[in-house]
């Protein structure tokens, strides 16, 4: 097992949690990569690129530029429709997962299968 688990758990939903906050509203990079860092979810900006190009390469966001006439022209992530459905099927599958986790790892959970074929002895 690794010593870092929260690096692991990250891993798996980080992906998602860009494409919640990009269901919220479309962002560029900095933003989301704020966002993100203030919770935890990651380390660094250098690791939201490679994350946000992936999910171009896989359709389920777009992005595009702002005002050419800006400043600092920014490129805008906006989430797609297939991003909408996987982030729709995600949720769906999270709350059941986190709950049973929670039931199992939960120092008030009893294991009830083990009293139940202790009690029958």
């Amino acid at each position: 097992m690794t010593s870092d688990v929260g690096a692991q758990l990250r891993k798996g939903v980080v992906e998602y949690c860009v494409l919640g906050l990009l269901q919220q509203a479309p962002a560029y990079g900095w933003k989301i990569s704020e966002r993100l860092t203030s919770l935890g979810l990651i380390g660094s900006i250098g690791t939201l690129y490679p994350l946000l190009a992936r999910l171009r390469a896989q359709g389920l966001i777009v992005s595009h530029a702002d005002s050419p006439d800006s400043a600092r022209p920014r490129k805008y992530y906006t989430l797609t429709a297939a991003g909408e459905a996987q982030l729709d099927v995600f949720r769906r599958q999270w709350q059941p997962f986190a709950a049973a986790v929670d039931a199992v790892i939960s120092p008030e959970s009893t294991p009830t299968e083990q009293t139940t074929t202790e009690g029958r002895s």
